[in-house]
């Protein structure tokens, strides 16, 4: 994490985002039961998730440049010649309204339409080599 946050860290023109930057790559790959933006927050040594909030809305920092960043990482370090990179998704399934994103729709998961969420996560690429 710490060669991906180096690779990313001028992409942001001030050190609190820099550094909550940081934060936000590491939190992901945490061992945590559930990670969710207040569990993320507290593993981050935060009271609640507003800074994160605060990042991905309002601070100044080239996002277009930090997708090419990440992007060319994976391909320096996980690609090989000929392989192709697969995302997935996961639906969550919901009884309720309440949570973001929550609607009927197709879930593999379910295999079927259900009442859920669809989200599909980082870092979790898988090279298949191609023959």
């Amino acid at each position: 994490m710490d060669r991906v946050h180096e690779r990313i860290a001028g992409r942001f023109t001030r050190s609190e985002p820099r550094g909550r930057a940081r934060e936000n790559v590491s939190g992901p790959v945490a061992g945590l039961e559930r990670k969710n933006g207040w569990t993320l927050a507290e593993q981050a040594g935060e009271v609640s998730p507003d800074g994160e909030q605060r990042l991905l809305r309002w601070a100044d920092w080239d996002i277009d440049g930090v997708r090419d960043d990440v992007r060319d990482y994976v391909v320096e370090h996980l690609g090989e010649p000929g392989g192709v990179l697969i995302v997935d998704d996961t639906g969550f399934l919901k009884k309720g309204t309440r949570s973001a994103g929550v609607q009927r729709q197709y879930s593999g998961t379910a295999g079927r339409i259900e009442n859920c969420q669809i989200d599909t996560f980082w870092p979790m690429p898988v090279l298949v080599g191609m023959r």
